[in-house]
């Protein structure tokens, strides 16, 4: 079901064996329950004392939604998408754009339940967003980062053509974690073709809504 005045939940993402659509709140209880604990969350937030750590990442994750639909302007938005893989959750693939309008750059952001992970999904659902970005929102650039021991999310970067873009740290729960920057030229997307595997529709109406 699609909302007039928030076209946003139009948009609809394919691309290989991956669907993605805006995250609702009738899917926030099950991604919720299904948000690995290897997920994390920015140190920077308060945490609960009586909460366990699953809860507060929980609830952190709840929040986290509904602050990117009450903050939502052209300028700076954050777009959560469900996605789904034979009909079932199995994680969230996030895009965000700041000042966008002037700087043309996307990041990204996600997480898949264990079970779906080693299937080529991380690979689709990023891939989809960027197509998204690159192919519809007029994006020049991708960026993402991830610390150095995320093999993973590094291999899922390095296979769609992103390239090492300097090191930096950020402060985690833990102490201080070393991060690997990648970026992503709209060059470099169009020439590896990447852009022939992703389906997007309902985007025409939102476009004004990511200041593109």
């Amino acid at each position: 079901m699609t909302m007039p005045d928030w076209p946003l939940f139009g948009i609809r993402l394919t691309c290989r064996a991956a669907t993605l659509q805006p995250v609702r709140e009738q899917d926030l209880p099950e991604l919720a329950d299904a948000l690995p604990s290897d997920v994390g969350h920015d140190p920077r937030l308060e945490l609960f004392d009586d909460q366990s750590a699953a809860q507060n990442e929980r609830r952190l994750f709840c929040q986290g939604y509904w602050r990117a639909l009450g903050t939502w302007s052209p300028s700076s938005w954050v777009l959560h998408l469900a996605v789904r893989h034979a009909g079932a959750l199995v994680g969230v693939q996030t895009l965000e754009g700041d000042d966008f309008a002037v700087m043309r750059t996307v990041d990204t952001a996600s997480w898949l339940v264990p079970s779906a992970r080693g299937r080529g999904l991380g690979v689709a659902m990023r891939m989809a967003v960027l197509g998204l970005a690159f192919d519809h929102l007029g994006a020049l650039a991708a960026v993402s980062s991830a610390v150095v021991t995320n093999a993973a999310s590094l291999g899922v970067s390095r296979r769609i053509g992103y390239r090492d873009n300097g090191r930096g740290f950020v402060a985690e729960t833990t102490g201080r974690a070393e991060l690997q920057h990648l970026r992503l030229t709209v060059d470099a997307w169009r020439s590896a073709g990447h852009g022939r595997e992703v389906t997007a529709a309902g985007v025409e109406p939102c476009r004004r809504w990511f200041g593109a």
